[in-house]
């Protein structure tokens, strides 16, 4: 599959420094891509340059098979975007201010003005003023201006800041909606750990500049190991019984349970050791790895901060 979004080997040096150190990734239509970092990882300072806001010292980035450093009109028009917070006209309507961004493409009629504001559902609220509008409200009113122009690819900086758990989910199915139903490539920054893994069909890490890894999400929070608890009558015996057969096990207690690493296939075996060895099992239940526990062990729980 082809991405309609290419960076490659893309460098932002300012001021002598190294703000962005040589990433490469795709993003392809049809999927909601997630760039995950902690706050000064480079999420924006890589966003802006996909849009244009500021140059590419070393490298390039292609939009549809155009490049924004040598055709960047051509690039960007296939392009909608909300870099940080969008920009609205409070003393105007909803409607009033679509009218005048859409001035701004050809070809955007009424009805399909009409369309996009019925997609992000504002069409009870559309002819009120924008200073009366919630902050959920001006984010999917920011969306809709992105979407007049029929963009291919849709970049959104941090769009769920601020936003109450009701405004999140709205957002989030919104962007599911565009990328499944319309064919689009959605292309969210993050700082929040749970919101990008329910959102989300891959996830690049960035850490300091750096682009840690790329995959999907399940990847992410799939192992060939995962945590298996046990909940059992004697935990020192069960500890002394499973380190006696394997010595270099990775074994936690937590009250009466024990969590250890191990395959899913090695379950039974360990069940048949610990039952013939007489400890009573009252569970035994799977934890999955997180998207967070992937985070901490890719970038070893440094630099800055992220949220669950």
């Amino acid at each position: 599959m082809t991405g309609i979004v290419k960076l490659k080997e893309v460098t932002k040096v300012i001021k002598g420094r190294t703000i962005i150190d040589s990433i490469s990734f795709e993003v392809h239509k049809g999927e909601v891509f997630g760039f995950l970092g902690p706050n000064g990882a480079g999420k924006t300072t890589t966003i802006r340059m996909m849009v244009g806001l500021i140059g590419i010292t070393e490298g390039d980035i292609e939009i549809a098979g155009k490049s924004i450093k040598s055709e960047f009109e051509r690039a960007v028009h296939h392009i909608g975007a909300i870099v940080e917070n969008p920009e609205m006209y409070k003393f105007l309507t909803g409607y009033q201010n679509l009218v005048h961004y859409a001035r701004m493409s050809n070809g955007v009629s009424k009805e399909k003005i009409k369309e996009i504001v019925e997609l992000v559902g504002l069409t009870e609220r559309i002819h009120e003023k924008v200073k009366t509008y919630s902050l959920g409200m001006r984010q999917r009113l920011g969306l809709a201006q992105c979407l007049l122009h029929e963009p291919d690819v849709l970049i959104l900086d941090e769009p769920t800041n601020g936003l109450d758990p009701a405004g999140i989910r709205e957002i989030r199915d919104h962007l599911r909606f565009l990328a499944r139903e319309k064919n689009m490539a959605v292309i969210v920054s993050s700082h929040l750990l749970a919101e990008m893994e329910m959102m989300c069909d891959r996830i690049a890490i960035i850490q300091a500049g750096k682009l840690i890894d790329v995959q999907p999400v399940q990847n992410f929070t799939e192992g060939s190991e995962n945590a298996v608890a046990f909940e059992v009558g004697d935990a020192v015996k069960a500890i002394q019984i499973m380190k006696a057969q394997h010595p270099d096990m990775n074994i936690k207690q937590i009250d009466d349970r024990i969590l250890i690493m191990i395959p899913k296939k090695k379950v039974p075996e360990m069940v048949s050791m610990l039952v013939g060895n007489q400890v009573d099992i009252y569970s035994v239940q799977e934890v999955t790895k997180t998207l967070e526990d992937r985070f901490l062990e890719l970038t070893g729980g440094k630099e800055g901060s992220i949220h669950a």
